[in-house]
């Protein structure tokens, strides 16, 4: 089947938008083509520095004909709806219309309307165009003397020539007659700007890409990638070194060039008394290159991998000096804005952060500074941490970032402070708290399990959670400037991955929402709207419990049961929650779980239906006595159920939920009996009020545990 080969060539597209426009470019051209009945065996695109590329393999040379019979309105409808039907079916009069017949309608007027399919030619010069000028780049531009026109084209960088091609491949394709302000499709692209200027003349994709190979660009950016990372090992072990990968540089380089070529540079020793992380963010953010060390370990080497568009005729000798006198530029900056950090310790920095607005109804990041030490100290030890450490690690949590190093690479906020927190002889939990407060930064970091950092990392987490909360800026849809989705997860995985006890109403969120208040905004009108409530806390309790939701499903829970938990009032134990949800789970999978929760859900159902029926509910105790005197199985449930509910509860009470359920599992065998065997409805209204209370009685019972309504199935 025939195939069709896109290419659109630029100027340079920037790196980090160039996969995402690969990606919308498969999705725009394969949609449009469903959506009119196009149906391909595969699509596939790709991105370089200069030109993006797809191949759709497999499509139809034409459309499909259609035959659509359209029903019309009855024979002898008023007129308006007669010629509404004409018009919407494309009939000049009734007669082109047939008349049906049926039993029970009468007769009524269908159209039968035949399309002959389309040449799939004819409708890729229709979207193709339409899909280069509304294509979604984050920022385009206008160029030339049009660009003044209205409509024309915007494009990332000036569009300089199109490929478009369709056909078999044992025939010669047909170029896809279409043009874009001027640009007109053809079989004409070119290779690497310098390495082979000339015009290449490509007809299909597998032509497309052998002549792009000879034309020194490799289409593919993972076999780019490919290539810089297999070469940077060689080189790197040829001296006895090894690569520091990096997965975000191999992908920005790789974005960088069509024809990579790796190299190797280095540096004067002396540099290497910065921290090798400031070494690494300065080679790597300046000049896109990668760093090496020693092999075996994770001292940092005095060397550099660069990555050259170009096959130099010196074999990249000058394209290696420049870099290195680049390197040796900004690492000399480095130098000495690490000597100037030194020479200030950190809390003669703390004046600094009050001339910083962290927003402008929450106030400066000093005064933030200040609630998240007073909260450090008050949760430290719920977390088992010292408050007077905590304290400090709070106190100096935000100072590195008025510093050298952090204002020109802010990526090692944190990081920086523990260095010089360390240089200045502060305690080690006290030091490393500064850089790990800020984590987990994601769902794969790490969770800090220094209690110091821990309590350090709530109280910063909280106070971010609670002060945006309190002046009305929650996450909407996909929106989340804060990044409070993400700040709320971080609280789960420190409070449950470190087994940590503690209340998010009350040790969290009224702990955060005093500092707000003893340490508020900036103004008046601004503190007054930075104030927490009720309404909030409830807010905040069920974003932490849709957080808590993609926290376990992600490790095979399921949102039934969280749901069933937090539906009892006061859950706000998230450790506590997690084990409830934990050992439910487990139970439900027994026999007598699956068999209680049936037996629940019956008895609900019917407690729903008889207590709409008689406009009351049966909450009241059942009698003991009266159940004595009933049937066999109305009395062993009865005494069942008061056993069973209070050795939950005593289970709950210890924070035993395995045994909570143990003792809810002896209620499967009366309850089966009970409904196998007693008739709820009796003829008797006390004995039938009193099996409904027994009923009740049960569903009671099982919200010791959880709220049984909630779970699925």
């Amino acid at each position: 089947m025939p195939d069709l080969l896109l290419e659109l060539r630029s100027e340079e597209i920037p790196a980090r938008m160039q996969r995402r426009a690969a990606d919308d470019l498969r999705k725009l051209v394969t949609d449009a083509l469903v959506e009119r009945g196009f149906l391909y065996e595969g699509a596939k695109a790709f991105a370089t520095p200069r030109r993006l590329a797809l191949h759709v393999a497999g499509l139809p040379p034409r459309g499909q004909d259609v035959r659509e019979e359209r029903k019309g309105p009855r024979v002898g409808a008023p007129e308006g709806a007669v010629q509404g039907f004409l018009k919407s079916a494309g009939l000049a009069s009734l007669d082109q219309a047939t008349i049906v017949t049926d039993p029970k309608k009468g007769e009524f007027y269908v159209a039968v309307i035949e399309r002959p399919g389309r040449p799939t030619l004819e409708v890729l010069a229709e979207i193709l165009p339409q899909i280069i000028r509304s294509f979604p780049w984050p920022k385009s531009m206008r160029w030339g003397a049009a660009s003044a026109q209205p409509g024309a084209l915007r494009w990332v960088r000036p569009l300089q020539s199109i490929v478009a091609t369709f056909g078999p491949e044992t025939e010669t394709p047909d170029v896809v007659p279409f043009a874009v302000d001027g640009v007109a499709a053809g079989t004409t692209t070119y290779g690497h700007r310098f390495l082979a200027p000339d015009p290449i003349e490509v007809r299909r994709f597998d032509d497309y890409v052998q002549a792009l190979e000879r034309g020194k660009v490799v289409l593919d950016v993972e076999r780019r990638k490919d290539i810089i990372l297999h070469d940077a090992r060689d080189l790197a072990f040829a001296r006895g070194l090894e690569l520091v990968e990096d997965d975000g540089l191999l992908e920005e380089v790789a974005g960088l060039v069509e024809w990579p070529v790796v190299l190797l540079g280095s540096f004067d020793d002396a540099f290497l008394d910065i921290p090798a992380e400031a070494i690494r963010a300065t080679i790597r953010a300046n000049q896109k290159c990668f760093v090496l060390r020693h092999a075996g370990t994770d001292t940092l080497a005095p060397a550099f991998i660069l990555t050259s568009n170009l096959i130099a005729s010196d074999g990249g000798a000058a394209i290696t000096a420049g870099n290195e006198r680049v390197v040796r530029a900004r690492l000399s900056d480095a130098k000495f804005f690490w000597e100037t950090d030194k020479a200030i310790r950190l809390e003669d920095r703390l004046p600094k952060l009050d001339a910083i607005v962290f927003h402008e109804k929450l106030g400066t990041q000093g005064q933030r500074v200040q609630r998240i030490a007073a909260l450090a100290r008050e949760l430290a030890p719920l977390v088992g941490a010292d408050p007077d450490l905590a304290e400090r690690a709070a106190t100096l949590a935000k100072a590195d970032l008025v510093t050298e190093m952090v204002g020109e690479f802010p990526e090692l906020q944190g990081l920086m402070g523990r260095k010089y927190a360390g240089l200045q002889g502060e305690p080690d939990s006290v030091a490393a708290a500064l850089e790990e407060h800020y984590k987990p930064v994601g769902p794969s970091d790490r969770v800090p399990t220094d209690r110091v950092a821990v309590a350090v990392a709530l109280a910063d987490k909280f106070d971010t959670l609670v002060g945006f909360w309190s002046i009305d800026e929650k996450p909407t849809g996909s929106k989340d400037p804060y990044a409070l989705r993400r700040a709320a997860l971080g609280v789960i995985r420190l409070l449950i991955e470190n087994t940590v006890k503690l209340s998010l109403l009350r040790d969290g969120y009224q702990a955060a929402a005093d500092g707000l208040r003893n340490y508020g905004a900036v103004n008046d009108e601004a503190a007054s709207d930075a104030t927490a409530n009720d309404g909030d806390a409830a807010s905040l309790l069920a974003f932490f419990a849709d957080r808590l939701k993609v926290y376990l499903r992600d490790k095979g829970a399921r949102h039934d049961l969280i749901d069933a938990v937090f539906a009892l009032p006061g859950q706000d134990d998230l450790l506590m929650v997690v084990r409830r949800v934990e050992a439910l789970g487990t139970f439900l999978e027994t026999d007598d779980g699956r068999n209680l929760l049936a037996g629940y859900k019956r008895a609900a159902n019917i407690l729903r239906i008889e207590e709409k029926k008689d406009g009351r509910a049966y909450d009241a105790a059942p009698d003991a006595a009266l159940a004595a005197k009933g049937q066999p199985e109305e009395r062993a449930l009865s005494e069942a159920l008061v056993t069973a509910r209070a050795a939950a509860s005593a289970a709950v009470e210890r924070e035993d939920f395995a045994g909570a359920m143990h003792a809810l599992s002896t209620l499967r065998a009366p309850v089966d009996a009970f409904f196998e065997r007693v008739t709820v409805n009796a003829e008797d209204p006390a004995l039938r009020q009193n099996r409904l209370a027994l009923l009740n009685a049960l569903r009671a019972a099982t919200r010791a545990v959880a709220d049984f309504s909630c779970i699925e199935g």
